[in-house]
């Protein structure tokens, strides 16, 4: 009788400790908060330009600032400097994921090229193409982003 229970007891308690041994992996399968190439954000460019050159501008290598565990390049050390004092303020929203897919309920990496600057906050997109569906709908899209954001990183 003992190993009747012994093996009733290991079948019982298998599932349990596959489940607990599976955890961390899970957890360290979540996205990561910013989204980086090579640990590097916005495929390089430089976020503080958008609002100060009203375009893309490639950071340099040798000018950067590590922050939420990415390090953002900048083309000059005054745009650095501008970024390392508020940080959120030019950081693209969704961690630098593309605002429409996020809007949708995903992940998705942007370019550089196709990107918005609506009420003081940066948005960037997958694409050119992708750009233009969310330009359809700016306001409905940032609310359903802002409504999946950041859980959508958990899925």
């Amino acid at each position: 009788m003992p190993s009747q229970l012994t093996r009733r007891h290991i079948l019982l308690t298998l599932p349990a400790a596959a489940a607990a041994l599976s955890l961390p992996s899970l957890a360290s399968a979540a996205t990561p908060k910013i989204y980086t190439e090579d640990g590097i954000a916005v495929d390089g460019s430089d976020v503080v330009a958008y609002f100060t050159d009203n375009k893309p501008v490639m950071g340099r290598k040798d000018i950067t600032h590590d922050w939420m565990g990415a390090t953002w390049r900048f083309a000059s050390e005054a745009n650095r400097a501008a970024f390392a004092a508020d940080p959120a303020a030019y950081a693209p929203q969704f961690g630098g994921y593309c605002a429409y897919a996020v809007a949708n309920g995903a992940t998705a990496p942007t370019v550089p090229e196709a990107w918005r600057i609506v009420d003081g906050k940066l948005y960037l997109n997958f694409s050119k193409g992708v750009q233009k569906r969310w330009l359809e709908d700016v306001p409905g899209n940032i609310a359903k982003a802002n409504a999946n954001w950041p859980a959508v990183l958990d899925r």
